[in-house]
């Protein structure tokens, strides 16, 4: 009888010790998916770059990854997930606005592509021509160290104000020289600007903002940066990703897919001068 249940027990033990087995494999198979993962997850400024994201998904898919593209509306939380590690990478920003926010938040976020550019314009508000400026009119420009310098650029080079000598990519209103004609200036967070329309002279946006608002930089501003300026050289948008994942492969192929000849028509041909490849 105590052999019978001797073997018993070591049956169970054998059985039991199958099932655990099952279950580690299992989990280790379930770890080695996770490991072996091909999805990307993305977080981006809805126009362009959401839609952009969205042509380099199609392509993606056929390359074996799974490209998932989140909106945001700010330029803040982007690089604070990727900081985090919730996300793989973010599509939001120009190389300065990135070096600019890792001083100030010690963020460790590092460039792996430049892929477009966008012009700046001003555009009207309730007044319809540059030649229309007057005493005492207002003007809004994003309120963020690059954006505002940028804005203040295009400004000086369409003879509205005059910057302080060497102020160029760091300039803000505190730089301003010369205001003949005492330009009052609304400084608002990017996203906000378009939205004061109605209420200021003139406004000078983002081209992601004036693409959501409706605008062409073309047919619409009352002036854009030139291709060659050197504002349009600096501010060259990027895939941006947390120092130390520059080498994964999902990342790397995404890039080079934004980079490809596809994407430059898609680009050319939905944002009619708005949008600019950027060419190494």
């Amino acid at each position: 009888m105590k052999r019978r249940f001797l073997a018993l027990a070591l049956v169970g033990t054998l059985a039991l010790g199958v099932f655990a087995g099952c279950g580690n494999s299992s989990k280790d198979k379930e770890a080695g998916n996770k490991k072996d993962s091909k999805v990307i997850t993305i977080a981006a400024s809805p126009t362009p770059h959401a839609e952009i994201l969205e042509k380099a998904k199609e392509i993606l898919k056929d390359k074996g990854y799974d490209l998932k593209i989140t909106e945001f509306e700010d330029y803040v939380q982007p690089n604070e997930v990727v900081e985090s590690g919730e996300y793989d990478a973010n599509y939001i920003q120009h190389l300065p606005y990135l070096e600019s926010f890792n001083e100030e938040k010690g963020t460790h976020i590092v460039s792996v592509g430049k892929i477009h550019y966008e012009p700046f314009g001003i555009y009207p508000g309730k007044k319809k021509s540059l030649d229309k400026i007057s005493d005492g009119d207002r003007i809004a420009i994003p309120n963020d160290t690059t954006n505002e310098a940028r804005a203040l650029l295009l400004l000086q080079d369409n003879g509205i104000i005059k910057l302080k000598d060497g102020a160029g990519l760091d300039a803000t209103i505190n730089d301003i020289a010369e205001n003949p004609h005492k330009i009052k200036f609304d400084e608002l967070e990017a996203a906000q600007v378009a939205r004061v329309v109605d209420e200021d002279d003139y406004v000078v946006l983002n081209g992601n903002y004036a693409l959501e608002a409706g605008y062409s930089v073309a047919k619409d501003s009352l002036a854009y940066e030139a291709s060659d300026s050197e504002a349009a050289k600096t501010y060259v948008n990027i895939i941006a990703v947390k120092e130390g994942n520059e080498n994964n492969a999902g990342i790397k192929e995404l890039v080079k897919v934004l980079k490809s000849d596809e994407i430059k028509e898609f680009i050319n041909d939905k944002y009619d001068g708005a949008v600019i490849p950027f060419e190494e």
